[in-house]
């Protein structure tokens, strides 16, 4: 080979060498990585013909070298309800509330720069009219927002919940009895990505307890409230989730290549790739289930959509995270034993995390039967009382 031809090969293993390394460092970049939260939600006037809520909201530019333009918020929404909707109006309104630069008296959203790993904050108020709210269950808003940064224009949406009824937990009377314990489903509101679990035991648990009770917590309702949600139109299949997917049951929340990403972003392609390879042999000689063994925790815990209650029907929700610590917590701040807990109707109990001192066994037995439920009881909370 001659030198031009030498040098040319020279050149194209350069530039490919180059491209690769481009790419590689294009796909570790976050982009427009600025994500919208509330810190908390009150209402302000709370009457049978008028709701008046607001919500505090954190505009989060969670990346290290980028600053991320909002030039645009628009907020939707849609009312949940046990009854028509006919004469309710609702009215939504967002006011920029800057540290730098104070909001316009036109509402007008100016476009506005988030620093690198800062943040700015926005007040979202609801106004809620009509003859008869006490049958509206929540509200759930949409709050668009358009990132504009290294990636170009990108649209985004919050999903905010919030609960609009409100059990009393002195009402909560409907003890059950087995061999082993007193149980009591504890009905709640829609708990929601606003909710804090231990603030939910203290308002509706705490109550009806006594010494020696052990609050359960399903796992789903606590991911929701630590916003473990992905809606679908924020989830990107790649090749290998649009493919693995139609290796698994259809009733399977690992099924569609949305719910299969869901686990590949939190696992990692290669763990899901070969848990899925080394499972396909346990399969083929006698050891089922090994790809929900080897692929993580995560595998087994995703919810897909329609796996709970509405809205939250529309999300895929994963399990909660650091769930030791937080019924450690729930145990310091009330004094209950706590545990966090995965039933179904098909007597399957497991546990996920539970207090030191709880009886696993004898929890098990307890929640056997399912007590909570599986349709839309709405009492994710379940006290026991350990027969002496």
């Amino acid at each position: 080979m001659d030198l031009l031809g030498s040098l040319v090969l020279v050149l194209i293993a350069i530039g490919v060498v180059g491209y690769l390394l481009i790419e590689w460092q294009y796909r570790q970049r976050p982009g427009n990585d600025l994500e919208l939260t509330a810190k908390n939600y009150h209402f302000s006037t709370y009457e049978p013909n008028h709701y008046a809520i607001a919500l505090d909201t954190v505009f989060t530019n969670r990346t290290r070298s980028l600053e991320i333009f909002i030039p645009e918020v628009t907020v939707d929404y849609e009312l949940l309800s046990s009854d028509s909707l006919d004469g309710i109006t609702v009215k939504t309104e967002i006011t920029p509330q800057h540290d730098d630069f104070p909001a316009r008296a036109d509402n007008y959203w100016f476009a506005y720069i988030v620093k690198v790993g800062q943040t700015t904050n926005a007040k979202l108020t609801v106004d809620i009219t009509g003859p008869d709210l006490t049958q509206l269950k929540s509200l759930w808003l949409k709050v668009k927002y358009l990132t504009y940064g290294p990636e170009g224009r990108i649209p985004k949406t919050g999903h905010l919940i919030v609960p609009l009824k409100f059990p009393n937990p002195e009402n909560a009377t409907s003890w059950r009895e087995n061999s082993v314990a007193h149980i009591l489903p504890v009905p709640t509101h829609l708990l929601t990505n606003l909710d804090s679990t231990v603030e939910v035991v203290k308002k509706y648990v705490t109550p009806c307890a006594q010494p020696g009770d052990i609050v359960t917590i399903g796992e789903t309702p606590v991911a929701i409230m630590q916003d473990r949600l992905r809606h679908p139109t924020t989830v990107h299949p790649g090749w290998l989730a649009k493919r693995l997917c139609y290796y698994f049951m259809p009733t399977s929340s690992l099924a569609t290549a949305c719910g299969m990403q869901t686990l590949v972003d939190v696992s990692g392609p290669w763990q899901v790739a070969s848990a899925f390879a080394i499972g396909a042999v346990a399969k083929v000689f006698g050891s089922p289930g090994m790809f929900y063994r080897l692929a993580g925790e995560q595998a087994r815990l995703i919810d897909d959509v329609t796996g709970t209650l509405p809205p939250f029907d529309q999300f895929i929700v994963l399990g909660p995270s650091h769930s030791q610590q937080l019924v450690d917590q729930i145990y310091k701040e009330t004094g209950l034993q706590a545990a966090i807990v995965d039933v179904n109707d098909l007597k399957a109990v497991k546990i996920l995390a539970k207090t030191a001192e709880t009886n696993e066994a004898m929890l098990i037995q307890a929640l056997i039967d399912n007590p909570a439920g599986n349709a839309d009881e709405q009492t994710p909370v379940v006290l026991i009382r350990p027969k002496r």
